[in-house]
This record gives structure tokens, sequence and C-alpha cells, in this order.
């Protein structure tokens, strides 16, 4: 999870059971005299809906244990900074949620707890084996499997595809080819454009300048976006060595095909709101102003809480390999600094235990990395009358990874610097992509 995974676009608050700093203390007082482990940690996260799930599912963990459990939520735009920040300094949190963006450095620099020696594999029932692979660095596991993205999907305003005579049939047929003269995607997505004067993209007379609803939400976004378009174009974001290798033909093609989007066939919004504005595209949708917006099971319960209009979903639009969308995972990663070992131990068993994984996926707040309850998640969206298979299903044709390796978070900055000139239609995509690319990659090899 992205999360960008994990979560662009999750919304941010403070929530704290108490008022806490960064970092545990071994000194907080028991709620429960048979308490044998005690004291108080800290466990930050970037997910107001999820730590809103922890702290209702906690205090049996608190009552059995005499464990307090303080909970940070920091936005998703200051994370990773604020993070690497208390690291360094020592007084990162006991726990903590982390993705594979910016994992590696931590691990080989012995910040994070040793999984593998801190908990048995008897304490592991469940975990999701993807998630171990994926957060083990040269052979040691150093993460708790928390939650998993299922795939990405398009999201849709029923009422704007009624306007528009649009059918979810025909959307469940979306494909896109980047050598074809046109396709069902920019065909359907022109269609559900609208300007001012009622014209839509596919009408002679329509004004890009003053569209008032877009088709659909092409954009520099890692997950939702560029990752499944270069997946499904048979491309790859980087190589086995995780070097950045999205510069080759097919490559090249997905990205042309996307800013065409946005500055061609004007079917999305333009870059000038969405390259740093992770939260622009959904908001659109939720104000009706949108009619697809294709992204992940991340952004469920905020469109369940704010959309006032039928929605439901389809899967990816398919492109000439398939319909490839990424997958990835969320851990929770202990601090090697921590000053209550024994209490962190507890709760990191207890997130990946059917309790902990559960409190998400019943309360629908993501998909649990603990096989064992991933179908309290399904059965929560199926009570809400909302059919997440296409989220799940879209896995079986093939999968793209998410970003991963040491400096990889730099790497990305570096060459979204470039990209957001792309998508903003002032570099040319081929040699932009070129650059990017060179510019990433010089970071992973600390040129």
């Amino acid at each position: 999870m992205s999360r960008k995974i994990a979560a662009a676009g999750i919304a941010v608050a403070m929530l704290a059971l108490s008022a806490c700093s960064s970092g545990g203390s071994a000194t907080g007082t028991s709620s429960s005299s048979g308490s044998e482990t005690g004291g108080s940690i800290t466990f930050r996260l970037w997910d107001e809906q999820a730590a809103k799930a922890y702290k209702e599912a906690l205090p049996a963990f608190e009552k059995e244990t005499g464990i307090t459990v303080n909970i940070e939520t920091v936005p998703w735009a200051d994370y990773w900074t604020t993070l690497r920040n208390d690291i360094a300094a020592g007084s990162a949190p006991d726990v903590f949620w982390t993705n594979s963006s910016n994992y590696d450095d931590y691990a080989k620099a012995g910040k994070l707890l040793n999984i593998d020696e801190a908990i048995p594999s008897d304490q592991r029932d469940g975990w999701l084996q993807a998630a171990i692979d994926q957060f083990t660095v040269d052979g040691t596991l150093y993460g708790v499997p928390a939650l998993t993205d299922s795939g990405i999907g398009v999201f849709y305003n029923k009422e704007l595809l009624d306007k528009a005579g649009v059918t979810v049939d025909e959307l469940k047929d979306l494909a896109w080819d980047p050598n074809a003269d046109t396709d069902t995607l920019r065909e359907i997505t022109e269609k559900l454009t609208v300007d001012s004067n009622g014209k839509t993209a596919a009408d002679s007379g329509f004004e890009a300048d003053k569209t008032v609803q877009y088709g659909y939400n092409a954009a520099l976004d890692t997950q939702a976006i560029y990752l499944n378009f270069l997946g499904s174009n048979g491309a790859e974001y980087q190589d086995k060595d995780g070097l950045l290798n999205f510069d080759t033909t097919e490559g090249v093609q997905a990205f042309q095909y996307i800013v065409d989007l946005i500055n061609k066939y004007h079917v999305a919004p333009s870059a000038a709101d969405t390259n740093d504005n992770g939260d622009f595209s959904r908001d659109q949708f939720l104000q009706g102003k949108l009619a697809l917006f294709q992204t992940g099971s991340y952004n469920l319960a905020i469109i369940k809480d704010g959309a006032d209009f039928e929605w439901g979903i389809v899967e990816l639009p398919k492109g000439p390999a398939g319909r490839i969308s990424v997958t990835n995972s969320v851990v929770a990663a202990g601090s090697a600094d921590s000053q209550n070992a024994a209490a962190q131990k507890k709760f990191l068993e207890w997130i990946g235990g059917t309790e902990g994984a559960s409190a998400l996926g019943k309360t629908g707040v993501g998909l649990p990395a603990n096989t064992k309850v991933q179908e309290t998640w399904t059965t929560y969206w199926s009570g809400q009358g909302v059919d997440v298979s296409p989220l799940v299903d879209v896995l079986s044709e093939g999968t793209i990874g998410a970003p991963f390796g040491a400096k990889i978070q730099g790497a990305m900055e570096a060459q979204d610097d470039v990209l957001k000139e792309v998508f903003l239609g002032r570099t040319d995509v081929e040699e932009g992509v070129a650059a990017a690319q060179k510019a990433g990659n010089a970071v992973i090899k600390d040129e």
C-alpha cells in the first residue's frame, strides 16, 4: 500500500490515545494487574482510517498485556521526512508502518528490529508470503505484514455514465493501445469529458480550457496510474537489481499515452493541478466532476463515506500485454532503538496475528496481510453493497511490482522532477523519460 502505497490521497489527522512524543517509554502504567509485559509504546502510521480501526480494537490487547499503545498519524506528505529524521536522531516510534520505497536503507543500517530473531515461526500463522518476500533484505525479514493491496481498478460515477449514454458493460471492456489510432479508453473518456457549453471532448467545438467534467484521472501517480500502464504494455519499472528500467520502447509508449490523455485528448485534469496534489483527482471524483477514477482499495473507505452518488468498480483497462496491476504490501516495522523491546515484540505479534489484522479487514480499511482473516475485508464490503471482486480478480492476469530497493525514494523524487515537466507538456516524452531514468539511477548508484 502503497501505499501511496500506498496511499496518496488519504485524509490525515493526528490521532492519539494519549499525548505522546516519538519513541517508546518503558515507564508506562499497566491497565492489567496481571500483566507480564506492561509499559508504553508508540505506533505511527499515515492512514487515519487505519488508526481509528486499530484504536477500536486495542482495548482488549491493552487489558490483556498491560501495554499502553499511543497511536500517531502523520500526513503522507510529511511522513517519510519525519520518520527519517526521527530514525537518525534515535527517537523513532517503537513501531511504525513502512512501504518498500523507504525500507532497505533502514534495514541495512541496522535501524530496524530483526523479525526473524524477535518473532518465532509459530507466531506467524497466516502471514502473507508475498509480503514476507517483499520485505526480506539480504535473507532477513525486518517487518510484520500488516496489510496488502488488492489490485488497482476503475471506480465509476453511475450518474455521469447514464448522462453520457455509457453502460457499465462497456467499461468492463475498456482497452488501450498506443499503436492504434483510437481505442475504447480514449473513445469512452472523450464522451465523459464535458465543457461548460455541454460539448464533450468527442464533439466538434469542444473547448478544453472550459472543461467542467473530466472522463479519467491520468496523472503522474505511481501506484494508481503509470506502473499499471507500464505493466500492461509489457514494460517494467525496475530491473531485478533495482535499477530503473522504464526507458524502453514499451515504456516510452506507455508514458506518451498517459500524457496524450491529458494534453492531446484533454480527458484528464491538467498536470498543473495533479503534479503536486495527490488528492486532486479523488476530490474531483467525490465532487461529481470526474467520471472514472482509477485507484486502489486504499481509497474505498473515503469514497464510501464521501460519495453521494451511485458508484461501482470495474477492472483496469486492458493493454497490449493484458490487465497488469501493481500490488504492494505495508509492514509494521520495529525500531531497533525501542526502550521497551518486550512490549514492542508483543504488539508486533498482535498486528500480524488474526486480531490485529482483522481490525483492518472487518472495518473495510484494508485487505489484511494475514490470509486467515482476509475474508473479513470482502465480507465487509459485500455488506456495504460494494463488489470488490474487480480489485481482486485483476491480479490473476499478472502483476508489476512496487518500487523497491535502497535509495529508491530519492530516485523517485529525482525522476519525478523531470517527469512533472513531461506531464505538463513542456518536455518531449521520449527525451523526458530518458532523462528521468538517468536522474533516478544516478541517485541509486550514488553518482
